[in-house]
């Protein structure tokens, strides 16, 4: 009989590469049940389903692979949305995927630390920026309006801002500096991932499984500062109704199953949440969460 062990280089303690820990973090976001408003194992809508996700995170990789690889974070980013949006589903990863490339960069350089994170970010250029935009091509995103002087950045033109992004030599981290008050992604960028990191930190303290740390540590994110998606969709209102419930829920007043079911029943998704804590999810895959 032959021993694979001494045949098979691939071994039980191979670690994983820095893309597929990004990977795996999509995978274990959507995998985290219940997680109030966003599609999870058990709930889903009638357009964006669990399934859709799966294929999404499977359609990334080669995205996540050229930002392992150093490759620019715009052309990254654009790849990665280019192959999520391959499903039926839309937009399943868009916000994450603009956390994850530049924390995949910082990893694969090993320095995946809040600094390293910064440092990538701002060496972003005005090409990286125009590849931002170009990404808006591949799929639909829900995105708050800009300010009136700023119409012609409207990241919803597409390709049409490009001539103007360049006329003004905006980089993407100063497209990102330009949304960072609306936009709770935008704001990780400028914030040396503070929240991504945070959420890394508590899944690492919290006990059980992954899938249970994961729900855990979104309903805590939840509970701590209004989503910024929530807001542009359903208003700011609407927005601080789910947070104030989400800290009634941590607080045993309000039930987590009947508050997810609510949610979804009212077309409310909490995304920069979840994508915030699928940023949090790789950092901690990377330091070594025990899968």
């Amino acid at each position: 009989m032959t021993d694979l062990s001494e045949t098979d280089p691939v071994t039980a303690t191979t670690p994983r590469a820095t893309a597929e820990n990004a990977q795996l973090a999509l995978l274990y976001e959507v995998a985290g049940t219940p997680k109030p408003g966003n599609v999870d194992r058990a709930r889903e809508y009638s357009d964006l389903r669990f399934e859709h996700f799966l294929a999404g995170a499977v359609g990334v990789r080669r995205g996540l692979e050229t930002a392992e690889a150093g490759e620019p974070v715009g052309t990254a980013f654009e790849r990665a949305v280019g192959g999520m949006a391959t499903q039926r589903g839309g937009n399943t990863h868009f916000g994450a995927l603009l956390l994850l490339c530049p924390l995949v960069r910082a990893g694969a350089a090993d320095d995946l630390t809040p600094g390293g994170a910064a440092a990538v970010v701002s060496c972003t250029t005005v090409e990286d920026a125009a590849d931002f935009y170009r990404a808006f091509e591949h799929v639909d995103v829900a995105v708050a309006d800009p300010p009136e002087n700023l119409d012609e950045l409207d990241v919803r033109r597409g390709e049409e801002a490009i001539p103007a992004l360049r006329g003004r030599d905006l980089t993407l981290f100063d497209v990102m500096e330009l949304s960072a008050e609306r936009d709770g992604v935008a704001r990780e960028w400028v914030s040396r991932f503070e929240r991504s990191f945070d959420l890394a930190d508590r899944l690492g303290a919290l006990d059980g499984s992954v899938s249970e740390r994961t729900s855990r540590a979104y309903l805590e994110a939840l509970a701590a500062t209004p989503d910024t998606f929530v807001a542009i969709n359903h208003g700011t209102d609407v927005a601080r109704e789910v947070t104030e419930r989400a800290e009634a829920v941590l607080a045993g007043r309000e039930d987590m199953e009947k508050f997810a079911d609510e949610l979804v029943d009212r077309g409310i998704n909490p995304g920069t949440t979840a994508d915030i804590t699928a940023a949090g999810l790789f950092v901690a895959l990377e330091r070594g969460l025990d899968v």
